[in-house]
């Protein structure tokens, strides 16, 4: 599968659920991996970290449904975390 326009492919996608409480994916992207895409089903921020420390409100700004492109370098967790209401954080792995 690839993207008409892109030079991206999907790869593994982890899914976590996150309230007043931030929810962080179980495993780390593979370390080979420099593309992330992150989506968040209601308002929220991130944190995209090598040490999976969680999201915390002072965090990065995302709004629901409004997918993002990272570059990471290494392997990295990604955490969330509401604004008003909990949702779920989407991260795929992006490939060429």
């Amino acid at each position: 599968m690839s993207y008409i326009g892109s030079p991206w492919k999907p790869g593994t996608t982890q899914v976590v659920a996150y309230t007043g409480t931030a929810g962080t994916i179980a495993n780390a992207t593979d370390a080979q991996t420099s593309v992330i895409r992150v989506v968040l089903t209601t308002a929220g921020h991130i944190l995209i970290s090598s040490g999976g420390t969680a999201a915390t409100t002072s965090d990065v700004y995302m709004p629901a449904g409004v997918p993002e492109y990272f570059l990471v370098h290494g392997a990295v967790k990604v955490s969330g975390i509401q604004v008003a209401a909990g949702g779920n954080l989407h991260v795929t792995e992006m490939f060429r």
